[in-house]
């Protein structure tokens, strides 16, 4: 638990400060432009998952909306979810996690903006493009400019 902790947290500071701007200890660092990513994103989706194209190029597959709240940028989520790179490799997951309290506004991009889309009690794949997920500087597992791949139950939001 404190792993996912400390990798959304990282993340989170990672897409607030540098989504789309050089990151200050590695100058050389531009996260990618999302729709760069479209097509291994698309490729990885194959027809096991039928995506759906946001307007900020992420694309997201509803398997059930859920009947409960959704969250919010503040709400604080319980989730079990499983996190795949797109070779398939799972760099992690977690079952019946809470967050720690964390707001959804602190976690990565992908999930800020994925999340709010399914209410308690509902399943969502997100198809994460690198800018929205750990950027131009990975985090342990994910390398650099890696789009990821979630599969995530939203359990509580409050």
């Amino acid at each position: 638990m404190k792993k996912l902790y400390f990798v959304l947290v990282v993340s989170g500071l990672i897409g607030f400060f540098g989504c789309g701007k050089q990151v200050s200890d590695n100058p050389g660092c531009t996260n990618m432009n999302p729709f760069s990513d479209s097509a291994a994103l698309l490729k990885f989706a194959d027809d096991s998952i039928k995506p759906i194209m946001d307007s900020s190029g992420m694309f997201y597959q509803i398997v059930d909306p859920g009947s409960g709240a959704k969250p919010s940028a503040y709400s604080r989520i319980t989730v079990s979810y499983v996190g795949r790179l797109l070779n398939s490799a799972i760099f992690d997951s977690a079952t019946n996690i809470n967050l720690n309290g964390m707001p959804l506004d602190s976690l990565i991009i992908g999930w800020r903006l994925g999340m709010p889309k399914i209410g308690a009690g509902g399943r969502i794949k997100l198809l994460i493009p690198s800018a929205y997920a750990w950027g131009c500087t990975g985090y342990g597992p994910v390398p650099p400019n890696a789009p990821v791949y979630f599969d995530i139950r939203l359990l509580s939001v409050y």
